[in-house]
């Protein structure tokens, strides 16, 4: 979603110029939320001094900042220079940011978009400036990375929304927390979920759309839909800090007989499903999906030509599974 360490040193970042921030369903803690750059390199592997870009969506959210770790990790073996740069969920801001990649010349980009809202305009203006462009997790509609690595999310919704089937026998009342509308993991979790419980008596009573997928949302929407709709038993929460969101909203108002999932499987989230506070989630291998992003981003440097989407595994998690990715995220 592997374990490594990478050595930031912040100081460097303004000698270049670059600016940061941190986004996606927040149940970490922040890895940084100031305006600078951080810098992560070594000088051990066959990077030949390569400097990569990192541009994540925001660092409040585990999910992200386990990509970051990892893509941090595979520079420091590979002697490869990862500048990273949180947008703290602002798309305008991280336009910017990648603006002031491409004025230092980086080599490549590796790009979590941090909304649907001018996610195009980095990748046209990386390409513009002929550095190639890894897009992760969202790929921007109409203006695609050279290649998109992301999990399957309809495969691993669709596998979630028939567990869901099976547990409840294919009846209840569903309200959905929904991520950012119009990012490219909402649409495909929306449409891997529709397709699991398809043929189903579970029937869609509510939905609502968060602005950063943070818990915090999960529990007001939550509140709001179990008040409008008390009947309701099944809630899917797009990300697993929604979904623990939610998870509070339920203690809180006495629904004792509802049955929350999520999607991500940070650390948080499959801690709440060893303790029950969520039956489930899919947990993403954002540590391999770090490695691959790099592994492409010097690929695409070299001018090898790479598949348009790297489609990676989602797994369906439960108590049953659950403590093997505790000890070691994929």
């Amino acid at each position: 979603m592997r374990k490594f360490t990478a050595l930031v040193v912040t100081a460097l970042a303004a000698a270049l110029s670059l600016t940061a921030c941190s986004s996606g369903g927040g149940t970490g803690d922040a890895a940084s939320s100031s305006d600078t750059a951080s810098e992560s390199s070594s000088a051990g592997g066959d990077g030949g001094g390569l400097t990569i870009g990192l541009a994540v969506a925001n660092l409040q959210a585990d999910f992200f900042n386990q990509i970051r770790t990892s893509v941090e990790a595979a520079g420091k073996d590979q002697g490869i220079t990862i500048v990273t740069a949180d947008a703290g969920g602002d798309a305008d801001k991280q336009v910017n940011q990648i603006q002031d990649f491409i004025t230092q010349g980086v080599d490549a980009i590796i790009y979590i978009p941090a909304g649907a809202t001018a996610a195009s305009v980095p990748v046209r203006d990386a390409h513009a400036a002929g550095i190639p462009v890894v897009t992760v997790d969202r790929n921007p509609d109409g203006e695609p990375g050279d290649t998109f690595i992301a999990t399957d999310s309809v495969s691993a919704a669709k596998a979630l929304g028939e567990w869901v089937v099976q547990q409840t026998g294919g009846k209840g009342n569903l309200g959905v927390i929904q991520g950012q509308i119009g990012t490219t993991p909402e649409e495909a979790r929306d449409q891997g979920f529709k397709e699991g419980i398809a043929g189903s008596d579970i029937v869609e009573v509510a939905r609502q759309a968060s602005k950063q997928w943070h818990q915090d949302e999960g529990f007001n929407i939550a509140q709001d839909m179990l008040q409008a709709h008390p009947d309701i038993n099944i809630i899917f929460g797009r990300a697993d800090a929604l979904a623990l969101g939610a998870a509070q909203a339920a203690r809180a108002g006495n629904f004792t007989n509802i049955l929350i999932v999520g999607f991500d499987g940070d650390p948080a989230g499959l801690q709440a499903v060893k303790d029950g506070t969520l039956a489930a989630t899919i947990t993403q291998p954002t540590q391999a999906m770090g490695r691959l992003a790099v592994d492409s981003a010097v690929k695409l440097i070299n001018g090898e030509t790479l598949p348009a989407e790297q489609l990676q595994d989602g797994v369906l998690t439960t108590k049953d599974n659950v403590d093997q990715y505790l000890a070691q995220h994929p």
